[in-house]
């Protein structure tokens, strides 16, 4: 969640989902679009509304990241939480499909 303020409540701050953010716009005064259609005026400047959803993007990831390092350090050795061989990252192997399977499969492969 992102503190922010209601424009002519500076004083008294509200918790909102990022999540939810469909647009922000200035307006003059800053105007939130929620992915419900609702809008929120706030006195918060579009820059800030920005740099609150950046910093909880980023505390969110660094969290699971941590986590994740956490996890596979008190795993086994050899071994991810799942149980499985822990695979090096990067893309996975292109297969080549056989032409037209799914149109031979239901009688539509040959011409």
């Amino acid at each position: 969640m992102i503190t922010l303020h209601r424009l002519g409540h500076a004083e008294e701050e509200f918790q909102l989902n990022p999540d939810l953010i469909v647009s922000v716009e200035s307006t003059p005064d800053t105007v939130i679009t929620l992915a419900t259609t609702a809008k929120v005026v706030v006195s918060d400047s579009p820059a800030q509304v920005t740099d609150a959803v950046r910093r909880w993007r980023v505390q969110v990831l660094a969290a699971a990241l941590r986590d994740r390092s956490q996890l596979l350090d008190d795993s086994p050795a050899g071994t991810q939480t799942g149980g499985g061989p822990i695979r090096a990252h990067g893309p996975e192997p292109v297969r080549a499909l056989a032409a037209r399977p799914a149109l031979a499969a239901i009688g539509g492969g040959g011409h």
